[in-house]
């Protein structure tokens, strides 16, 4: 089965208006999605008290749903954020906790799991089948604790997917369940979320890997498998800014050009085509903005190359990704290694004399998905085979080159 593909748009916020949800649905529908993942913030949908529901923010997932149903989009809602009466925030945080407007004490989890149990129900039972899935809370592992904060995470976040898959389940039983919605690939908070006893709460497990996306998957994925997890792995946050030349590092991420964000676009989905373990994989973001250029449109709406790949592969994912290039020169005595590859995943360089493998080396590409590898001298500068090969695509796809 080909994973599901699609792209984030902007969610629900204090500012989103009815002409924002049809013009983000238009524009999914014109890249050929079928998901599209929102934020709905809890703290923003039900913000003075329970059971009060802020019709604005309400008409605004009513239209985009509808929207998305209509183009045959299903439509993922990932639920963070505590409203002021539901945090656990310590006192000091709450006294300054004013509803519609976020502050810390949002970051928060809730002091009672069952009240966010109670409004993502709420939710499932008003759209249904217009929802693909409901993502419990974003990235509760985030170093920063922006979206999760206070000790014991792994428990309370435990407690709170504990809490809404029956709910979810009881509002609509095909509504499927993300629990996770990891940054980390190394599992240390996957095996906590384990021992804290998550399995049997969600139908797949969601993931956000920028850095290494392919290698972080693998990585993600053996964690499961040792643990005896089977879910499917939704990869619902990935991608890359095109913030360079005039920035090096944003949002923590390392700027590309225009070029390669269009190109490991293309790549990433490509290589992800035969993976049977990933059900879906949506792009951050459709639409940047003067602090982010992760999008496949510019701040101001304009399509960069991005969108026309993101458009091309989503319509078909199945192709090769870009070809590894290598190429040898000797230069004082010593052999340099260079080329490109596709982005992703960790590369070998394999050096040989005749048939005896004499060097081997593990790295990783530069943000343009180059490399330059220094031989050691002892090898000499000629009589060499060098292989270098992604483990993502397995020697197989790997290129040779003789000197």
């Amino acid at each position: 089965m080909v994973a599901r593909g699609g792209v984030n748009v902007p969610g629900l916020g204090s500012g989103s208006t009815l002409a924002q949800a049809d013009r983000s649905v238009a524009m999914a529908h014109a890249l050929h999605a079928k998901l599209i993942r929102i934020g709905v913030p809890w703290s923003t949908l039900e913000p003075r008290e329970p059971n009060h529901v802020e019709p604005r923010a309400l008409a605004f997932l009513d239209r985009l749903t509808s929207d998305a149903a209509a183009a045959g989009i299903g439509v993922v809602m990932t639920v963070d954020s505590t409203p002021c009466w539901a945090s656990s925030a310590p006192s000091a945080l709450l006294r300054s906790c004013v509803p519609t407007r976020w502050s810390k004490a949002d970051a928060w989890p809730p002091s009672d799991p069952a009240s966010y149990a109670a409004m993502v129900s709420y939710l499932v039972a008003r759209y249904g089948s217009r929802l693909a899935a409901i993502e419990v809370w974003n990235e509760p592992d985030q170093a920063n604790e922006a979206y999760f904060a206070g000790a014991e995470k792994a428990q309370r976040y435990a407690a709170i997917l504990r809490a809404a898959y029956p709910a979810i389940k009881q509002a609509d039983p095909n509504v499927l369940v993300l629990g996770g919605s990891l940054v980390g690939s190394n599992g240390v908070f996957l095996r906590e979320l384990y021992a804290a006893g998550i399995k049997g709460y969600y139908d797949g497990l969601a993931v956000h890997f920028y850095n290494l996306t392919l290698g972080s998957l693998r990585a993600i994925h053996e964690v499961q498998l040792a643990n005896g997890d089977h879910t499917p792995l939704w990869l619902d946050e990935f991608g890359w800014s095109s913030c360079w030349p005039h920035q090096k590092i944003q949002q923590e991420q390392g700027c590309v050009t225009a070029r390669v964000q269009a190109a490991n676009i293309t790549n990433i989905f490509r290589s992800l085509a035969h993976t049977p373990y990933v059900a879906a994989e949506t792009l951050y973001e459709l639409q940047g903005s003067a602090s982010e250029n992760f999008g496949v449109l510019s701040g101001g709406g304009s399509r960069k190359p991005a969108f026309v790949a993101l458009a091309r592969v989503l319509s078909d994912p199945f192709g090769r990704p870009s070809a590894i290039a290598l190429s040898l020169r000797s230069r004082h005595g010593t052999v340099i290694a260079s080329g490109s590859a596709p982005v992703g995943d960790y590369m070998q360089l394999e050096a040989f004399q005749g048939n005896v493998l004499r060097y081997r080396a593990l790295f990783t590409l530069d943000r343009f998905n180059r490399y330059s590898i220094a031989l050691p001298r002892v090898l000499g500068t000629n009589g060499l085979r060098v292989r270098v090969f992604q483990y993502w695509s397995g020697r197989g796809a790997g290129v040779q080159r003789s000197i």
